[in-house]
């Protein structure tokens, strides 16, 4: 059994990236992939709620607009309870490296601001893998719901928090939701030690930074090139296939 303040002793490396919407994490992710790998590294990426097990069930509460803060907070632990010993801890046993988009400390947030006890929400997770680092893109609420609403037709209900009642007005509710989720990160930041980017920063000045972090945490880590991807066809289902 884990026990998620203690350090993992997998030869791997775990790395996840934290924000609230419209932060940029997603895209910074995606270029710490294409460099790690660039370097000849084995990466494996994971993002939120997509674990076959519970999408489905997830997808189909959201739709009828049935689920409570704790059914959610239960939905999405199985979510990564089934990724984490599927896809997450079989690839760090490899020597892979692994990128998360979103991991824990998005239920510290999203969920306590719903209502959801701190206290459970962690015992909750305790099963969880400790990440080696854990970013978390810092953007101050307006460029976030500027980004947001540029970037698509309409805010999504939930996504809004809309089912806890902050406002009948859609944007609105999103900037209160998502401005409480903000204070909740900042004390995240304190107590976990997440390494903190100004998301503000233009795209490439965020990347260096990032390379910098991920450097150091890389020192003494041998690149390992495995055939562990034919051994475990499991990981096919993954959203992304290691390099061979």
């Amino acid at each position: 059994m884990h026990h998620f303040l203690e350090p993992h002793k997998y030869p791997g490396k775990l790395f996840i990236v934290e924000g609230i919407d419209g932060s940029g994490k997603s895209t910074q992710v995606q270029l710490l992939k294409k460099w790690l790998e660039s370097k000849g590294m084995s990466v494996f990426f994971t993002e939120w709620n997509s674990s076959d097990l519970v999408k489905e069930t997830t997808k189909e509460g959201k739709k009828k607009k049935i689920l409570t803060p704790t059914t959610f907070s239960l939905l999405h632990a199985s979510d990564l309870s089934s990724r984490l010993y599927n896809y997450i801890v079989p690839p760090l046993k490899a020597g892979m490296v692994v990128l998360a988009d979103r991991y824990v400390y998005t239920a510290f947030a999203r969920d306590v601001v719903r209502g959801v006890h701190p206290q459970w929400v962690r015992k909750l997770y305790n099963f969880a893998v400790r990440p080696d680092v854990g970013f978390y893109f810092r953007v101050p609420l307006d460029t976030a719901i500027d980004r947001i609403l540029r970037a698509r037709s309409k805010i999504k209900y939930y996504e809004a928090g809309m089912d806890i009642k902050l406002s009948t007005n859609i944007v609105e509710s999103f900037r209160l939701f998502q401005g409480k989720i903000l204070k909740e990160y900042d004390g995240l930041v304190k107590e976990y030690g997440l390494s903190v980017v100004d998301a503000t920063l233009e795209i490439d000045e965020q990347q260096e930074i990032v390379r910098g972090i991920i450097e150091k945490a890389l020192e003494g880590y041998s690149v390992k090139r495995r055939t562990y991807v034919r051994r475990q066809k499991v990981l096919r289902r993954g959203t992304a296939v290691p390099t061979s």
